[in-house]
């Protein structure tokens, strides 16, 4: 009779902990002392914490009082933006476009693009964000920082139709080069900036190049009602009707923000032959004035909404545990229906909603048995955390970001007990703070696109 070779050790085992887990209708649920096993990357068991204590394992962490978690991801950003944060606050999105980022943004060299994005992926990681949806430039930087920090990212090199054909060729370029880079944890995406940047002939181009190379298209979009009032006078068409005439609407798609929809859009979103998803950065809505995304609607057609910040320097913080516990607040102001959103809906739209927005459904957002281990361990043993009646409820509108112990990426510790292990903070502070006379100048008079919508 032979008997079972002994297994390797696990790359990384979690004891001691309650888990959130999901049902296959995407309801949250927590099961207590159970311990989460990492093998390869990806989550091999969930076993009780007694049957996982004679498992041999690299790195062994006792989460007593914790809570595991799927990482959050966020949707949408401009992580090197980070290093424009508080550069314009309290101004009409006309202004602030036109007169302070755009302007900065003209000047920014790849080295700023770095130091913004190596900030920005510190402080997502301590926040227990362990993926985002990044949009902007020099993404081949941003890419490098993701590989550097152990970060997972769908990334896309933004484009305006003012570059030429050469903006939308190098956003193809970056996505078929960097696709599967870092060991997999770097997805692409095409990135047009928005239809009142982009013409419709540009827009029609990227679709074609969509489905041609296998690509989803990440974009802004009715970010604001004044922007669709504004379509509707020069083109007679809503930006969601310019998406679809485009050819976006049959592509894998993430819209930005969406806030400004009509019921012609919903019926053209809910008919769309492709993935289409949103993401919404409820703050900085709050910010200027802006309505919400509206996630209800979107919910009742089947369009899955993921929770994003925005870039630093219209959100200030790229806290996406802030933007869950403001989703589900602005939810019930906007419906003006206090059982809309729920905490347990909130976790969802955190998790595993924001993971079909990326395109990572079935890889990430939701701790199972074969998913990567991209999760986080949350302390509620703090005073604002206490009592807890429901664990829901205490997560969404009590728990902080700041709870976030341990972070853990493809089962690699980015953070444990709030030590960041992947990025050296005060030398890259020091060094963007020698950039910042330059980067903030803005007497050169250049910006690098006009707001017009």
């Amino acid at each position: 009779m032979t008997t079972a070779a002994p297994q390797p050790p696990a790359d990384l085992v979690i004891d001691h902990c309650t888990v959130l887990v999901h049902d296959e209708d995407g309801g949250i649920d927590f099961r207590a002392d159970r311990a989460v096993v990492v093998r390869s990357g990806a989550i091999a068991e969930l076993p009780a914490s007694g049957e996982a204590a004679g498992i041999e394992a690299r790195e062994r962490i006792d989460a007593r009082g914790q809570v595991a978690m799927p990482g959050f991801v966020n949707c949408h950003t401009h992580a090197p933006m980070a290093a424009l944060r508080g550069i314009a606050e309290d101004l009409p999105i006309e202004e602030w476009f036109n007169e302070r980022i755009w302007p900065v943004e003209s000047q920014l060299t790849d080295r700023d693009v770095e130091l913004g994005a190596r900030l920005a992926c510190a402080e997502m990681i301590r926040a227990g964000v362990t993926c985002f949806a990044d949009h902007y430039f020099a993404m081949d930087r941003v890419a490098a920082v993701v590989e550097e920090t152990g970060l997972r990212a769908q990334l896309g090199w933004a484009y305006f139709s003012s570059q030429g054909p050469e903006g939308r060729a190098r956003s193809l370029e970056f996505a078929r080069e960097h696709q599967g880079a870092a060991d997999g944890r770097i997805t692409t995406a095409l990135a047009p900036h928005a239809p009142y940047t982009v013409t419709a002939d540009d827009l029609a181009a990227t679709a074609d190049l969509a489905r041609e190379h296998g690509l989803p298209v990440h974009l802004h979009a009715a970010e604001n009602r004044a922007q669709t009032d504004h379509s509707l006078k020069e083109h007679g068409l809503t930006p969601i009707e310019i998406l679809d005439r485009a050819g976006l609407l049959a592509t894998d798609l993430l819209i930005a923000h969406a806030t400004g929809l009509t019921e012609r859009d919903f019926e053209l979103l809910a008919a769309a032959p492709g993935r289409i998803a949103v993401a919404t950065a409820p703050r900085g809505y709050l910010k200027f004035g802006w309505d919400t995304t509206p996630v209800r609607d979107l919910a009742r057609i089947g369009v899955p909404v993921g929770l994003a910040t925005d870039g630093a320097a219209s959100n200030n913080t790229l806290d996406v545990w802030e933007a869950m516990t403001l989703t589900a607040l602005t939810q019930k102001q906007a419906t003006r229906d206090p059982r809309w959103l729920t905490a347990r809906q909130a976790l969802d739209h955190a998790t595993r909603q924001s993971a079909r927005a990326v395109g990572l459904a079935g890889r990430i957002g939701a701790l199972r048995p074969g998913h990567r281990a991209d999760l986080v361990l949350v302390d509620l043993s703090g005073p604002h955390t206490q009592p807890v009646h429901d664990l829901a409820d205490t997560l969404v509108h009590c728990a902080r970001s700041s709870d976030v112990t341990t972070t853990v990426v493809d089962g690699r510790v980015l953070m444990r007990d709030r030590e960041l292990r992947t990025v050296d903070v005060p030398a890259t502070v020091a060094e963007l703070e020698e950039r910042l006379p330059v980067l903030t100048d803005r007497s050169h008079g250049q910006r690098i696109q006009t707001y017009e919508a």
